[in-house]
């Protein structure tokens, strides 16, 4: 297979694009903005387990995933005129700073993105929780989870027609019915740091600014009661 067709198939060119300018329009309004991005399309750390692989070697591969597809963000954006940084938690000087709390401050106090990757450096946890303990760690507001679907339902809708979207879910029922939409470690961090989370479909357009603005968008999981659509 030619390196072209290799790149094509692991990175969406398009949709990194589109991304970067959906940021775009957040970071135009004035807001701070840090970014924990996945490596699932190069490569996932669990599934490369279950095929022989050892898991933290499998788990160390996926968070090198994590930072290729940083270093696309990265590029997408800054060919927007956004000045980003890049921060791993596996230290890998000549392409990313390693991840310094104060120093990531400091970017966001003077207008940059920072883009965290590698996860939290440590094997057995996944991007949700280092996304989550980022965000602790960065005073975020609110953790928005971004996907290919438009919410959290109670059933798979692709395979399940009659599922129903929650509107807002509580923190203990989005771990007692065992969602995947992120891992039970990640929502008890939330849950624990009173820390809300926005799941919501990316790749609709205009998405991100909504929430931003305040509008009802996704799934919110928070302390409050469960509510259907």
């Amino acid at each position: 297979m030619g390196e072209s067709s290799s790149i094509e198939e692991s990175i969406n060119l398009d949709a990194i694009n589109l991304i970067a300018h959906e940021i775009k329009e957040v970071r135009d309004l004035g807001k701070e903005i840090i970014i924990v991005i996945g490596g699932g399309n190069i490569f996932r750390g669990i599934k490369g387990a279950i095929k022989g692989i050892n898991r933290s070697t499998a788990d160390y591969m996926g968070m090198l995933a994590t930072l290729i597809n940083s270093l696309a963000l990265q590029d997408a954006i800054e060919k927007l005129g956004i000045p980003t940084r890049v921060q791993s938690a596996i230290t890998i000087n000549a392409v990313a700073e390693p991840f310094i709390r104060r120093k990531a401050i400091r970017h966001l106090e003077k207008g940059r993105i920072v883009i965290f990757a590698a996860g939290t450096g440590n094997p057995f946890f996944t991007t949700d929780t280092a996304a989550v303990l980022r965000a602790i760690e960065m005073n975020a507001d609110v953790v928005l989870k971004a996907t290919k679907v438009d919410g959290i339902y109670d059933d798979d809708p692709l395979k399940n027609p009659s599922a129903k979207k929650y509107s807002l879910i509580s923190y203990k029922d989005a771990i007692t019915k065992r969602l995947k939409v992120m891992d039970s470690t990640a929502f008890t961090m939330c849950m624990d740091n009173d820390l809300p989370i926005i799941v919501f479909d990316l790749f609709k357009k205009g998405n991100l600014k909504k929430i931003v603005d305040g509008d009802l968008v996704g799934t919110l999981v928070s302390n409050k009661k469960s509510e259907f659509v």
